[in-house]
């Protein structure tokens, strides 16, 4: 009988491996049960339990509790953004390239004009076109709204928020700051960075699925999108979910505990890129600052795939570096923005998380290695062929 294969999961950008006190804790408050908008014991006990993870998430981010929305997740928090700024009386939208599909949709169908923030080869947002467009904005489109996300989800790129903030204050507007990804890898204190609404999710830093927030400043204004009973001091509708809120919370408090020691893993992500470019791969964004935990790389002829589907048969999880559609590769909006269209077909983002180990990318290493060479055995043997 044949040995178990080992399993390596490192696809953490897409959803992160949920931490036991995450787990433990959501097991604790479905045990309470009870509405939290209810006045018996039951409720309170909920509502106690709900407001406990109110302040763990908000201590994760640097912000006020009392500012912090839970939502279903980051696409709803990203739309609550949005959607607010529109109804605030926005009439144009200005979205950087790399952008998450939650923020390019919702800005796509608010029924206004949405302009396009580029960046540069490294996929760091070009700030001289936005201070001169803003330098150029006309009144009748209403207060400037920028999204710039703080750390990009394919390629770790982490961008110059604060610079951003900065620009966008100066023109009166309004900067969403997607922190997703960033959100536990990186320390966050949304205020001096400047974001006027930024949003997180659970299960990016090992909480459950479903269950994100939105925190907001005092130049933000937030208008109900789910209307409801007036939960969430009245900004969002609904019945809250608190056995993953709670979850939230406890993941929160791990995150927070960890961001020294995530960024320490830098040097395993970087040994294991230089095996892959001893070979041809192209590292994307690695002139810029990057996330510790992501490898977004490309390898000509080898399309991704076919990386990704030999990796898996080898028990290694990752992600393609271009987006997935009914079974269709599409070239990858991020690295096309960068310039590096021609290479997104062959790009494979490889993520860490907080129970990833050196082993795990040694591991990554060894697979991917011995994909390639029967990869590139099989040209070999078919240039011969066609000899």
């Amino acid at each position: 009988m044949s040995a178990p294969k080992m399993q390596t999961y490192l696809d953490h950008n897409a959803t992160a491996v949920v931490r036991p006190e995450a787990r433990a804790a959501m097991a604790r408050a479905l045990e309470v049960g009870g509405n939290p908008s209810s006045i018996h014991a039951a409720g309170r006990a909920a509502r106690a339990l709900m407001e406990t993870a109110r302040e763990q998430v908000a201590a994760l981010i640097a912000a006020p509790a009392s500012t912090v929305i839970f939502t279903s997740g980051g696409t709803e928090a990203n739309a609550l953004a949005i959607e607010s700024a529109v109804a605030a009386g926005s009439r144009r939208l200005i979205v950087s390239a790399i952008e998450h599909d939650s923020v390019q949709e919702t800005s796509r169908v608010a029924g206004i004009a949405v302009e396009v923030l580029p960046v540069d080869a490294a996929g760091r947002a070009d700030l001289t076109w936005l201070a001169d467009r803003l330098a150029r904005w006309d009144a009748i489109d209403g207060k400037p709204f920028v999204a710039l996300m703080l750390a990009n989800n394919e390629t770790g790129v982490i961008q110059p928020v604060f610079e951003a903030s900065q620009i966008v204050r100066a023109a009166d507007g309004w900067l969403h700051v997607d922190a997703i990804q960033a959100a536990g890898k990186i320390g966050i204190d949304c205020r001096p960075l400047g974001a006027d609404t930024l949003s997180i999710s659970a299960h990016k830093i090992g909480g459950p699925q479903g269950v994100g927030a939105l925190t907001f400043g005092p130049r933000a204004t937030l208008s109900r999108r789910q209307h409801g009973g007036g939960q969430e001091r009245g900004r969002r509708g609904g019945t809250e979910n608190v056995p993953g809120i709670t979850a939230f919370g406890a993941a929160a408090v791990e995150a927070l505990k960890g961001v020294e020691e995530f960024n320490r893993r830098a040097a395993w992500r970087d040994a294991a890129a230089e095996h892959l470019k001893a070979v041809g791969a192209v590292v994307m964004g690695e002139a810029a600052p990057r996330l510790a935990n992501t490898l977004c790389v490309a390898t000509p002829g080898f399309p991704s795939d076919v990386q990704v589907m030999g990796l898996d048969l080898a028990g290694v999880m990752v992600s393609a570096g271009s987006a997935c559609s009914s079974g269709k590769v599409k070239a990858s909006p991020v690295l096309e923005a960068m310039g590096q269209a021609a290479l997104s077909g062959c790009a494979i983002r490889v993520s860490g998380g907080w129970s990833t180990t050196e082993a795990d990318w040694d591991r990554f290493v060894e697979a991917w290695s011995a994909a390639h060479d029967r990869h590139a055995a099989r040209h070999r043997q078919t240039a011969t062929v066609g000899a």
